[in-house]
């Protein structure tokens, strides 16, 4: 396969640039990754349908992965609940190493082929579910092994990788490869590739929550109210949508816990 993550930088002595000529240099090539995104959204649209139709039924959707893949996985999981107000074990971000690995690397243990399964089998892992696989490279052990034991016990699969023919892209049913071509750092794909593939997981997450009707409108009705930014904005919407005056809507807002029900609450009258 071609390692297009891995091919030269476009530029060359960084370390003499200035800082104006790094910024637009990295911005040129920023550019280049939302048009990449653009040219698979046939594959993502295949591959939020899937977890749409694995989820919509009561299964889960997890990821696996490893460094900045990994943890990108781990912060779009962790985004869904606050965001869209789902239970915290309707997406689950696993990273290889453990959660300890989000902060500091956790060395090799991204080669390990078994330890995906054992990961993924700690959240008892059934048909239900679907799995996606994120990795720049698409070559990731970790990754490879845990989808070649989803194949063979019957769970769908899925990947986001930034290299074509890839050897995860092979072992999915829904694959999303993104090539986003040289990172202006030979290699780093923490740039580009990591740029991307959050593009696509926002994209993913963001849609399949709309079809299972956690969006009204525009509008994050289901939204943890955490904070008091969230809890004005909730007021907002409600004040907005019922007539009711600020200090009223915020208070029945905060008596029935969410949007959603303070909305509910007041067209049942």
């Amino acid at each position: 396969m071609n390692r297009i993550t891995e091919s030269e930088s476009l530029y060359n002595n960084l370390e003499q640039m200035t800082t104006s000529e790094l910024l637009v240099s990295i911005n040129q090539e920023d550019q280049k990754v939302a048009l990449a995104v653009q040219a698979k959204l046939p594959q993502i649209e295949k591959l939020v349908d899937a977890v749409y139709h694995q989820m919509k039924d009561g299964g889960r959707l997890f990821y696996i992965g490893a460094g900045t893949s990994g943890r990108l996985g781990v912060v779009d999981a962790s985004e869904c609940p606050p965001t869209f107000g789902v239970p915290h074990d309707w997406v689950v971000g696993i990273i290889s190493g453990g959660d300890g690995a989000i902060r500091k690397a956790v060395e090799f243990a991204e080669d390990d082929p078994l330890q995906a399964w054992n990961d993924l089998a700690e959240y008892g892992l059934n048909k239900q579910d679907i799995v996606v696989g994120i990795a720049a490279s698409g070559t990731t052990p970790y990754v490879i092994g845990g989808l070649k034991k989803c194949n063979e016990e019957g769970i769908p699969t899925g990947c986001i990788v930034c290299n074509e023919d890839s050897p995860i892209e092979a072992l999915s049913s829904f694959p999303v490869a993104v090539p986003v071509g040289p990172e202006f750092v030979t290699g780093s794909t923490r740039m580009k590739s990591g740029t991307a593939q959050k593009l696509v997981l926002n994209m993913l997450t963001t849609a399949v929550m709309v079809k299972l009707g956690r969006v009204v409108g525009n509008r994050m009705v289901d939204m943890q109210l955490s904070n008091n930014k969230l809890v004005d904005r909730g007021t907002k919407l409600v004040a907005e949508r019922t007539g009711l005056a600020y200090d009223d809507a915020k208070n029945l807002l905060l008596l029935k816990g969410s949007i959603r029900a303070a909305l509910e609450s007041f067209n049942s009258k």
